[in-house]
C-alpha cells in the first residue's frame, strides 16, 4: 500500500484537485469542526446577508461531536458523524471556498456536483476509531456558536490526522470504486 500523501492546510484548489479517489491522507494545521445546527445558522447568516463567523476559504470542516475533554487533554473522542445530515447546506459552503469535509457515509448528487464545480473533496475518517482520532488533535477552540455544545464551530490544530478521500474533485467515489471489484465474486 503507498505511503499516505501529507496534506497542510489551507487546502488549496490545486491541492485539492491533485487528490484521487482512494488516496490515504495525513492532515496537518488548523480544520474547523461544523454539525447540522451550525450548518443551518452559517446558511440563515448568508441568508441575511451577513458575514460567515468563520472564513471557509480554503478550509476543511470535520462533521464531528466531540465528547469532553479528560483532564490534560484538548478533546474527547472525536469520531465522524454522517455528512448526509449536511447535505442540504454543503453546496452553500462550497459556494464561500470550502474545499474539503470529513466525516462518513455517501453523499447527495448536488453535493458532488458542487464539489466538482469549486474544486472540494470528501473525506472518510474511520466511525469507531474516535479516541484513536482524538490522539492528533493538539488543541480545540470554540470560535462560534458556543450555545450549541458539541455542535458549535470550533478551531482544531491537528497532527497526522488520518482520512481517505472518498470522494475527488472530478466526482470519482471510493466507496463505488471500491465495491466493483467484489462484485465480479458475486457474478
Amino acid at each position: 500500500m503507498p505511503e499516505p500523501i501529507r496534506i497542510t492546510t489551507p487546502l488549496t484548489v490545486e491541492k485539492a484537485r491533485s487528490l484521487k479517489a482512494g488516496d490515504s491522507v495525513l492532515i496537518s494545521g488548523i480544520i474547523y469542526t461544523a454539525r447540522d445546527a451550525a450548518h443551518k445558522r452559517m446558511v440563515e447568516a448568508l441568508d441575511r446577508g451577513e458575514r460567515l463567523p468563520v472564513d471557509l476559504q480554503d478550509q476543511i470542516i470535520y462533521y464531528v461531536g466531540p465528547t469532553p475533554a479528560k483532564p490534560g487533554y484538548p478533546i474527547g473522542s472525536a469520531g465522524p458523524t454522517t455528512s448526509g445530515r449536511m447535505d442540504a447546506y454543503t453546496p452553500r459552503m462550497l459556494e464561500q471556498g470550502l474545499r474539503g469535509m470529513i466525516g462518513k457515509g455517501y453523499r447527495q448528487s448536488e453535493v458532488v456536483e458542487a464539489m466538482k464545480k469549486y474544486g472540494a473533496v470528501y473525506f472518510a475518517a474511520t466511525g469507531g476509531a474516535a479516541a484513536l482520532i482524538a490522539k492528533t488533535i493538539k488543541k480545540y477552540e470554540v470560535v462560534a456558536y458556543e450555545d450549541l455544545g458539541t455542535e458549535a464551530i470550533a478551531r482544531l490544530t491537528v497532527e497526522d490526522f488520518p482520512a481517505i478521500v472518498v470522494i475527488d474533485s472530478e466526482g470519482r467515489n471510493f466507496y463505488l470504486e471500491g465495491q466493483k471489484q467484489y462484485r465480479k465474486y458475486q457474478e
